[in-house]
């Protein structure tokens, strides 16, 4: 199972809205027969890969697979058709699939069938593997990741507002890549007119993500790299007062009248984003942290100093009291160039 987790991995970026899944075919020996992976949205299920690499192996074998199979006609045939097919004999399965098409059918069928099905083999890394898909199941919103590099002293800019560079160049390649697996990438309206980022990936990854900014008020620069690229890479604009954005939106962008933020990630689960980042500023990432809404942390740390009274990484509110700080879980910190990079998560 553990094999098959990581061959889940290689999907990542690939194979969204749907799941990463991974599945290693053990002959009736137990010796290694075949192993796959879901390797793009809309392809074969993880189970055909396997299953057709391990041929006439696979019969009176077991299947190893880290997501109950589908037994629905989707964009691809049901694999629970093709696990009987293939003659498996054993079926071991991370977790069940709570997509309600799935929702445990692909589990009874195969039980009907006579295979001996096992459920929970590394189901919390199962879990884990696909925290955003489950999220994006439960709530209908994405996967929130939040990102920004700072300085020793905390800040995201000097007193004046530049920010070029505070992190490194190897630093910077992880958050293209980073950029890469995403669905969408957010800013605030301050990001636009103090940096006039172009927030693409470079080079391209896996995903084309779309370019959001979040203005309450509608106030966006007449001319900035955002507006001028529109009509190429999918730009949104979030907005309470769309009035001022009619030449955005002759320009290409899409522009959607919304209250809140929540509002916000409630529009992009209904366009099936899975995961969408937030690049700043400090007062979108602030108001996201207020609201609970950050499940996921990549922090740059660059041995810098600069002082004064330069803007810090999370804007809103915050918490009044230490004891109140929030801790995250599952973190690591790794060398990055220079830098320190420390990739975290809100809750388990």
């Amino acid at each position: 199972m553990r094999q098959a987790l990581a061959l889940a991995e290689n999907g990542r970026g690939f194979v969204e809205p749907n799941p990463m899944v991974g599945a290693v075919v053990l002959d009736s020996g137990g010796r290694l027969a075949g192993e796959g992976w879901h390797q793009k949205f809309g392809g074969p299920h993880a189970e055909v890969f396997a299953l057709a690499a391990a041929g006439d192996r696979a019969r009176g074998g077991t299947l190893v697979v880290t997501l109950e199979p589908c037994c629905h006609h989707g964009k691809t045939p049901p694999c629970t058709d093709a696990v009987l097919s293939a003659g498996i004999a054993r079926v071991g399965v991370a977790m069940a699939d709570p997509f309600p098409k799935v929702a445990g059918g692909g589990l009874a069928i195969l039980r009907a069938a006579g295979v001996e099905v096992q459920v929970g083999v590394c189901e919390a890394d199962a879990v884990a593997l696909n925290a955003p898909y489950l999220k994006l199941l439960r709530t209908g919103r994405p996967w929130v990741h939040a990102k920004w590099a700072m300085t020793l002293d905390g800040k995201i800019a000097t007193h004046i507002g530049d920010s070029k560079w505070i992190s490194g160049e190897e630093s910077r390649r992880r958050v293209h890549e980073l950029r890469g697996r995403m669905d969408a990438i957010l800013v605030g309206a301050g990001t636009v007119f103090a940096d006039d980022p172009l927030l693409t990936a470079r080079p391209a990854g896996a995903r084309v993500p779309a370019r959001i900014v979040v203005s309450a008020s509608g106030n966006l620069p007449e001319a900035c790299q955002l507006r001028a690229t529109a009509r190429d890479v999918p730009v949104i604009v979030y907005t309470a007062n769309a009035a001022p954005l009619a030449g955005w939106a002759d320009d290409g962008a899409e522009v959607v009248s919304t209250p809140n933020f929540d509002a916000v990630l409630a529009d992009l689960g209904a366009r099936r984003f899975t995961n969408v980042l937030i690049e700043g500023g400090a007062g979108l990432l602030g108001s996201a942290f207020d609201a609970g809404a950050i499940d996921e942390y990549h922090v740059f740390i660059a041995p810098k100093l600069v002082g004064g009274t330069g803007p810090s990484s999370l804007g809103g509110v915050g918490v009044s009291r230490m004891a109140d700080a929030l801790a995250l879980v599952r973190s690591t910190f790794e060398p990055s160039g220079a830098d320190v990079y420390i990739h975290g998560f809100a809750r388990q």
